[in-house]
């Protein structure tokens, strides 16, 4: 009888610890697993809505014909041009706005008189949408590659400047006290204390930036192409085309996203290096 109870209670404490075990599997994957589930759902409803009749095809497409479309675009391979230019305005008009934008919002925010001489400018260029600027690049640029990478270019580089410039001016002032009350020269003080505390919000505008870029390259090429994701886009609209319609969306937002994810593996490199708010009292 003892032996018997012995068992169960080995049995029970078995049971338990799987069971604790499979609850801190799930509390470290809460977050895929809720958001994978909710989006599955999302799919199941959008596919039985077009199933039943609900909605004709022609307007909305089904993830199943989406995934047909997609399939079909890169087995014929015509999709590869489109994705080439595409990712080559995309890449080109990103690297320059944050090679201007993260060197200038630094330069902007550590002097004062700089920040007078270009802030009205850096100004009126965030307040103007990048869209009315359109006709005038195409006519400088023609509707070429060039045109595009300006229209992302300028769609990336005020996100970039100005998160870049509000790092440095909300640098906090007893760090810079302290350091120059040790005799710190102020380039020691920028690269020590200014530049790591920017880390932060240069990603911050590196990830938004991202956005903005992809919506520069879509809307230059739906006003002016003849290849690219922006151009399929409009083909496909133009003819009704609903399911290539969607597998071009599809296509930028699985880059925006893994835009956004490398963004932030790369960021957490610098979570050591910059200064903790609170450190020095």
């Amino acid at each position: 009888m003892a032996n018997h109870v012995a068992e169960g209670e080995d049995l029970y404490a078995a049971g338990e610890a799987e069971a604790s075990s499979l609850r801190k599997l799930y509390l470290r994957h809460e977050q895929l697993v809720i958001g994978g589930s909710a989006i599955l759902a999302f799919f199941v409803v959008w596919e039985m809505i077009i199933r039943v009749g609900l909605v004709n095809p022609l307007f909305l497409s089904s993830p199943t014909l989406v995934v047909r479309a997609g399939y079909a675009l890169f087995a014929e391979g015509d999709i590869w041009k489109d994705l080439r230019v595409s990712g080559t305005e995309f890449i080109v008009g990103y690297l320059l706005a944050a090679g201007v934008a993260i060197p200038l919002g630094l330069a902007v925010g550590w002097y004062r008189r700089l920040y007078f001489l270009l802030g009205p400018f850096i100004d009126a260029l965030n307040a103007v949408p990048r869209v009315a600027l359109l006709p005038i690049i195409i006519i400088w640029a023609g509707i070429g590659i060039w045109s595009k990478i300006v229209v992302v270019f300028l769609g990336a580089v005020i996100p970039m400047l100005i998160n870049t410039f509000s790092g440095v001016k909300t640098t906090e002032e007893r760090f810079l006290k302290v350091a120059r009350s040790f005799g710190a020269s102020e380039f020691k003080i920028f690269w020590s204390i200014v530049f790591p505390g920017t880390v932060p919000f240069i990603f911050t505008g590196l990830k938004y930036a991202s956005g903005r870029a992809l919506l520069g390259v879509v809307v230059g090429e739906l006003y002016a192409a003849t290849a690219g994701i922006g151009f399929l886009i409009t083909v496909a609209g133009a003819t009704f085309q609903t399911d290539k319609v969607f597998v071009g969306i599809l296509i930028i937002t699985i880059t925006g996203l893994l835009m956004v994810e490398i963004l932030n593996r790369i960021e957490h490199r610098f979570d050591e290096w910059r200064p903790k708010v609170g450190s020095a009292e």
